[in-house]
């Protein structure tokens, strides 16, 4: 039986590296993955997914009104899909994870998103939210915080370092503009400064 699976982070933790490394392991057995990644996030080049260490691969880009589940079958006509992974999935809509629910569910085929848990001021992303109470299994991938404690939190910074309280939710960014933090941390360089 085919599950959602929520794999989630803080940034940096290598949440793009595992996807690309378990699409792989799908494709190395001679199956068929569809990799989507958000359109919001074209750091790399609009539907590529790619990793820190170099690592790449070409995706399906959807925005906020495209309906992935309709995107999957119409991929399913022409191959085979035995897997169906979901980069950036902090910025799926709440429709858009029923969509991928609704993949697993009735297509029977499983769904891996991989994404952050919480914005740059603490606050759970749409997506993200909708994967906490939705997904069959939650995995929390690890990476740490400038003191050696685990980093649950992400910070937004400028381009002097410092700690940035106040924007936009979504600012796309990699290390310039982001640091992963402890909760310790986060509560002293961002919640404190206000």
């Amino acid at each position: 039986m085919a599950k959602l699976y929520f794999y989630y982070s803080s940034m940096n933790a290598g949440k793009s590296t595992v996807l690309l490394q378990s699409s792989y392991n799908y494709q190395e057995r001679g199956m068929g993955t569809l990799l989507f990644t958000a359109a919001l996030d074209d750091r790399y080049g609009k539907g590529k997914i790619s990793s820190r260490i170099g690592l790449q691969a070409e995706a399906l880009i959807y925005g906020k009104d495209d309906d992935l589940l309709q995107m999957t079958k119409e991929e399913i006509k022409q191959r085979e899909v035995n897997c169906v992974f979901v980069d950036e999935s902090q910025f799926l809509s709440k429709a858009q994870v029923y969509q991928i629910s609704e993949i697993v569910d009735d297509l029977n085929i499983p769904v891996l998103a991989y994404g952050l848990r919480t914005d740059f001021q603490g606050n759970l992303f749409e997506g993200s939210q909708q994967l906490l109470a939705w997904a069959d299994v939650l995995h929390e991938l690890k990476t740490i915080c400038h003191c050696g404690s685990k980093a649950t939190m992400v910070m937004r910074v400028d381009e002097n370092g410092t700690p940035i309280q106040e924007g936009s939710q979504v600012e796309i960014g990699g290390n310039d503009r982001y640091v992963p933090v402890c909760r310790k941390h986060f509560k002293l360089e961002v919640l404190e400064r206000k």
